[in-house]
């Protein structure tokens, strides 16, 4: 708006004055100033006002005297005289009349007959006239506006053109305004003016006349605005509007400003608003506001605005119009402005050539930003690259030349100088184009030459760890191994910005670093130079040393070129602390992959050294051993752990490559189980558990590593048991630990223990003492505790002495393991005079499991101990099937030549892997089972127990009591008394332990049935072993075997489930059970019959207990036994018909017979037993089954 330069507009002091009814100031202006006010002040001085306080009636008397000198006021106080109602009216029917018959009718209410034109009439007119000519002109206007569907266009109207006149039409403007507020919406008169001349200057006017409306005014403009406002001619009047309005009101500049970006309209006048802001700041040194707001716009996280601005830029560039008046050229000359300002004073590409002579050190012909330069410098390149990459803005030569020099200079070594080196860097690769002449390019060189041999000085002065030497060595190595993306996202990642950077924009950057800055081989020497970061964690970020080696690592650039990268990592591990960082595990990891697999096929031996067993210890010293475990340990727990996680990594991918490396003769070191037995692997992982948040995915790879290679380490039981030692249970001890717990050592415990025959008060009271303790507390006396556990065999031991000693080995248990399973089965050996006792290793016992078995016979009956001894062989176990799967892997070459040798026929190339296999899976199998039966073996009473009356029979009473239902009340109180002893109890160990083996492997169970046991543990097995039912699956089977023995045993057993578990597939199991039995009948030889039908006959009672439905098939096939006994002896002897007969009278009349039970000839078997004829006693077996199944389904009834 050109038009409006020459008149008058309200000054910033004169708003402020009205907005703030400050008379005083008021007072203050100049009769021009004043005038462009009076409309508001004479409707202030003559309305009655709201309020009527003392200080108002002092301010108004002020006005008044101030208006009384000034002539236009008259005029105005007329203009406030008219009838505005009936105005108002008239204006209501015009714009009837004008919707009826369309906008572009001449007639006219308001104003009728004009005998000249506006101005004229104008001013020939009295107030009321002139009120209407103005409302007439303005209504129309209005509705233009209403009908143009957001078009532009531009009225003429001498009213608001003619200079002499502008006053008093802006004075009756804004009195039509006041008073007229529903017919004359002010965003609407706003909007309105926008198209005519001088409209801005009426549109100052007005809101200057009703400052409140300020922000509505421009809100409504803003709302109401273009998207682009650069690319219209109504655009380019309302961001001119807008800016006259917040010249005159600079102090919500800003907030307009804020609705700007919040609408996403008029993006050239948020940037004139910004341009006006920056010229009224004083600070030079700082980041200019326009740099803000323009970077907060494209590096923001809202889209829509970047996109909005984003095509201002574009489409200002496309504009032939590229001249001063343009916003977008007058926001790029003053960023180059700012640009060249901070910029080094003494700078030429001619000084280029004279940079090749030798200088000292520090000194530089090249003069470096200044201090208080640096920051505004960065925040300048991040603008320009966004500007450049998101906006898609076109540099011209000028600011392609003062970037450059500005990318190149040279910062003061601080914490700001690194990250605008990294700036620069990272922009010379995304807009490479801006190197675009020889010399620009010589001078880039030199400029990274000068980054090469300074990075190791900004490193320590500047205090920063994670410095730009190491970013140049990442962009280096990623040019070789040709990674372009990967530079494309450590470009964006540094820069904070997502751009499109093509690869093929980088292929002069790539023959400059490979070829001239930084070879391969450099790259790989300079590395290994580079010193470790201290105290690596997840709080260091940028780029450091791990990462330039990670990617060295990746692509074997140290086994190619033969450096050495061990000790580096070694000491990197070791220079840790948490939280973990997250590029140590990668690390790690392609570490060992580097170190088992060759960079080549053609060069096996190209690899990197593992690290020794010496330094894997050092970094473990203080946690290895008793009393040192609670001195300051020199390396940190994180440091430790990922050792540990390196250790078992190691030793796992070994074994995964171990084919691999057989096919290519090579046979990388596996570390030493000696080695292994060192490292305190559960007390580590006990750390980590309360390290998780920290040490990231650690825990859950050492968990993972934990459970494939040592699977003892990772038994259920123990993470329980290790739950409530680290519980509110144990904080509640450590606050009633006194001193006197905290004084014992080792030493008092064994001699406590040495005195243990005479008295146990002081074992008793140091081992109560020791239960407060913690679990790594408690390490020291680890030895004492397991020496004497031989001790606690004897005779007269306190219970509670043996169990305190369970549950500090439990808790022991939870961190140093197999350290401590090793001592226990030392110490519990049997003690045989004149034989020295053979001290097993760790070793011994995963290929022996059952060694844990072999202890004093006397564990067998101290449940205390018992328990431990379980526990023990539950985690060798489970350790033999870890060691023989790993031997398995190691030995798998070993096949290999015999294999090629001998066999020849296709298809069987992997017979030998295949045996191998198998031979492990039964010799795993055969030692479960073996563990097995020796622990069934260990549930039977000795030769004393039973002397002293107890019976095993007597514990499962709910079974036992089915089949012995008529045994004396004597026995039943006896089998009461025998549930508390010793040996029931070590029999429900055995059993849980039992039911674990058989829930992990059912096929363990299979193999021990078949196998088969003593008779007598059946009643316990089945009431034991809560996993029992799984052996209905395979009693079929087992039934079909042609061994006698073992289809009595599953017969028996059968029996004992049937009862136990009263189920739909124990029946069908039942009944086939009494079909075989029936068919064997009919084959079997007579002393195969007798050997057979004796021992299962009472299985039968139990059939029919469990199962009414086969009364009928059972009692046929007892009387059908009975007949073919009868049949063999009839040639002997007539002894037998009498029973016979006795049997076909029971199955006719079975009640008749029911009372026969009571007599104990019968149960015992005694009657008519005179005969040894085996048939004969069989018949009088038969008969007593039949008995007592009589007597029970009638007693049951």
């Amino acid at each position: 708006m050109t038009e409006c330069t020459s008149l008058q507009f309200v000054s910033p002091f004169a708003f402020e004055a009205m907005q703030k009814v400050d008379v005083v100031r008021l007072a203050s202006l100049s009769d021009p100033e004043l005038r462009l006010l009076l409309p508001c002040l004479v409707r202030m001085a003559l309305c009655a006002p709201a309020d009527q306080s003392q200080s108002w009636a002092q301010d108004k008397k002020l006005i008044l005297r101030l208006l009384s000198g000034v002539e236009a006021v008259n005029s105005i106080v007329a203009l406030l005289s008219v009838d505005f109602h009936a105005l108002e009216q008239d204006a209501s029917k015009e714009q009837q009349l004008r919707h009826k018959l369309g906008g572009g009718s001449g007639e006219s209410i308001l104003v009728s007959q004009l005998q000249h034109g506006l101005t004229l009439e104008f001013e020939h007119s009295d107030s009321p006239r002139r009120l209407r000519l103005v409302l007439s002109e303005l209504l129309a206007i209005m509705n233009k506006v209403s009908e143009s569907n957001g078009e532009f266009f531009f009225k003429s109207s001498e009213l608001f053109e003619s200079p002499v006149y502008l006053e008093e039409a802006a004075d009756v403007l804004c009195i039509l305004q006041a008073e007229l507020p529903s017919l004359l919406p002010i965003v609407d008169v706003a909007e309105a003016l926008l198209h005519v001349r001088n409209g801005a200057w009426f549109l100052c006017l007005l809101v200057a006349n009703v400052p409140d409306s300020f922000n509505e005014v421009c809100r409504g403009l803003i709302k109401n605005g273009e998207r682009q406002d650069e690319e219209s001619l109504g655009g380019r009047r309302r961001t001119d509007a807008l800016r006259f309005l917040c010249k005159m009101n600079p102090s919500q500049a800003l907030k307009v400003r804020g609705m700007v970006v919040e609408e996403c309209h008029l993006p050239g006048l948020g940037v004139a608003l910004t341009l006006d802001h920056t010229k009224n700041e004083a600070c030079e040194d700082g980041v200019s506001d326009l740099v803000c707001f323009v970077s907060g716009l494209l590096l923001g996280t809202n889209a829509k605005v970047r996109t909005w601005f984003g095509t201002f830029i574009r489409n200002g560039q496309q504009r032939k119009r590229e001249n001063s008046s343009s916003v977008l050229w007058q926001m790029r000359r003053q960023l180059l402005l700012e640009l060249m300002g901070i910029l080094p004073t003494v700078r030429s590409t001619r000084i280029v050539e004279e940079a090749d002579v030798e200088m000292e050190p520090n000194v530089s012909v090249y003069s470096g930003l200044k201090e208080e330069h640096v920051v505004k410098a960065s925040a300048l390149l991040r603008l320009y690259c966004a500007l450049m990459g998101i906006a898609g803005l076109k540099p011209t030569e000028e600011e392609a030349e003062q970037l450059l020099q500005l990318m190149t200079s040279r910062p003061p070594a601080t914490p700001a100088g690194v990250r605008f080196v990294s700036l620069s860097f990272c922009m010379l690769l995304a807009f490479s184009t801006l190197v675009s002449t020889p010399e620009q390019e010589q001078l880039m060189v030199i400029w990274l030459s000068w980054m090469i041999k300074e990075e190791a000085y900004f490193e320590s002065t500047s205090g920063v760890s994670a410095s730009f030497g190491e970013m140049l060595l990442l962009v280096a190595m990623y040019f070789h191994s040709n990674q372009l993306s990967a530079i494309i996202d450590l470009v964006c990642s540094t820069l904070g910005m997502k751009i499109v950077i093509k690869p093929s924009s980088l292929s002069r950057m790539k023959t400059i670093f490979t070829q001239e800055i930084f070879t391969e081989q450099v790259v790989t020497a300079h590395a290994v130079r580079v010193p470790v970061t201290s105290n690596l964690s997840a709080n260091i970020t940028g780029f450091l040393p791990i990462h330039c080696i990670y990617q060295l690592l990746r692509s074997r650039s140290f086994t190619k070129h033969k450096v050495s990268i061990k000790d580096w990592i070694y000491r990197q591990l070791c220079e840790t602390s948490t939280p973990l960082h997250p590029q140590l595990l990668p690390l790690i990891d392609v570490y060992i992959n580097s170190v088992l697999t060759p960079a080549s096929k053609s060069n096996p031996e190209a690899t990197n050294q593992p690290v020794t067993e010496q330094e894997i210890l050092n970094v473990f010293q203080g946690v290895i051993g008793g009393d040192s475990i609670r001195l300051n340990q020199r390396f940190s727990i994180t440091a430790q752990l990922l050792v540990l996680y390196y250790v078992l990594s190691y030793e796992e991918a070994l074994l995964a490559n171990t084919k691999t490396l057989a096919a290519m003769q090579r046979k990388p070191k596996s570390y030493s189980s000696s080695l292994m037995d060192q490292i305190p692997i559960k007390f580590l992982i006990r750390q980590a558990q309360g390290l998780q948040q920290e040490l990231g995915g650690l825990h859950s790879a050492l968990l993972r590593l934990l459970a494939t290679n040592y699977p003892h380490l990772c038994i259920v039981d123990d993470w329980i048991c290790e739950e409530e030692i680290t519980g509110t249970d144990a904080l509640l001890r450590r606050m009633l630990l006194t001193n006197n717990a905290k004084n014992h050592s080792p030493k008092q415990l064994q001699e406590a223990f040495s005195a243990v025959p005479v008295s146990y008060t002081q074992v008793m009271q140091i081992l109560e003492h020791l239960t407060l303790l913690s679990a790594s507390e408690l390490i020291p006396y680890a030895e004492v505790l397991t020496s004497n556990m031989n001790q606690l065999l004897n005779s007269g031991v306190p219970r509670r002495i043996l169990q305190t000693v369970n549950k500090l080995w439990m808790v022991l248990n939870t961190v140093m393991p197999r350290r401590l399973w090793v001592m226990t089965v030392n110490a519990l050996q049997p003690s045989i005079k004149f034989v020295r006792q053979q001290k097993y290793t760790q070793n011994d016992l995963m290929i022996d499991p059952l060694i844990v078995l072999r202890c004093d016979q006397r564990v067998h009956r101290c449940p205390p101990l018992m328990d431990i001894t379980l526990h023990m062989l539950n985690g060798y176990l489970l350790a033999s099937k870890a060691y023989l799967s790993a031997h398995l892997k190691e030995t798998a070459e070993q096949d290999r030549p015999s294999q090629n040798n001998t066999i020849g026929l296709v298809g069987q190339t992997d017979a030998p892997e295949v045996t191998r296999e198998e031979l492990k899976n039964a010799l795993l199998a055969a030692q479960d089972s073996a563990a097995v039966q020796i622990l069934l073996e260990i549930c039977l009473p000795t030769e004393e127990e039973k002397a002293r009356g107890v019976n095993p029979d007597s514990l499962p009473r709910n079974v036992q009591s089915v089949i012995t239902a008529s045994s004396p009340n004597k026995e039943m109180e006896e089998g009461e008394d025998n549930l508390l002893c010793n040996l029931r109890e070590v029999q429900c160990l055995i059993c849980c332990l039992l039911h674990q083996m058989y829930i992990a492997d059912p096929n363990i169970a299979k193999l021990v049935h078949f196998q088969g046991y003593p008779c007598e543990l059946l009643p316990l097995t089945v009431a034991g072993i809560p996993s029992m039912h799984i052996c209905l699956d395979f009693i079929p089977e087992l039934i079909a075997q042609p061994e006698l023995e073992k289809q009595i045993f599953a017969i028996q057993l059968l029996s004992h489930l049937c009862i136990q578990y009263a189920l739909p597939k124990s029946l069908s199991v039942a009944r086939l059970a009494v079909n075989v039995m029936g068919t064997l009948l009919t084959v079997l030889t007579q002393a195969k019959r007798y050997a057979f039908f004796m021992p299962t006959l009472p299985s039968l009672v139990s059939f029919c207990r469990a199962f009414p439905p086969l009364y009928e098939d059972i009692m046929s096939l007892l009387i059908q036994i009975g007949q073919v006994c009868a049949s063999d002896v009839a040639t002997q002897t007539r002894d037998i018909d009498p029973i016979i007969t006795r049997l076909q009278q029971i199955k006719e009349k079975p009640s008749g017979w029911s009372g026969l039970c009571k007599d104990p000839s019968y149960k015992n078997g005694s009657r008519d037993t005179g005969s040894m004829d085996p048939d004969v006693q069989l018949c009088h077996c038969i008969e007593s089954t039949i008995i007592e199944i009589i007597n029970m389904s009638v007693s049951g009834i």
